[in-house]
């Protein structure tokens, strides 16, 4: 669970900052979206692999520079 604590000094503003930076780096929402629909087994094995063909073809394209 992500919690923020506010200190007396600290404004809503802030703590919402904070709380929004802890989301993203927790994971949470992609998690959540990943949940929103069932995937079968075989077509999250060709987006998995999908995925990696991306990040290679990047990283070979960064290495080209």
């Amino acid at each position: 669970m992500i919690e923020v604590r506010l200190r007396d000094d600290e404004r809503i503003e802030q703590a919402l900052r904070l709380f929004k930076r802890k989301v993203q780096r927790s994971g949470l929402l992609q998690e959540l979206r990943k949940k929103r629909y069932y995937v079968k087994p075989s077509e999250a094995r060709q987006l998995k692999a999908a995925a990696a063909r991306r990040r290679r073809r990047k990283r070979s394209a960064s290495r080209d520079d």
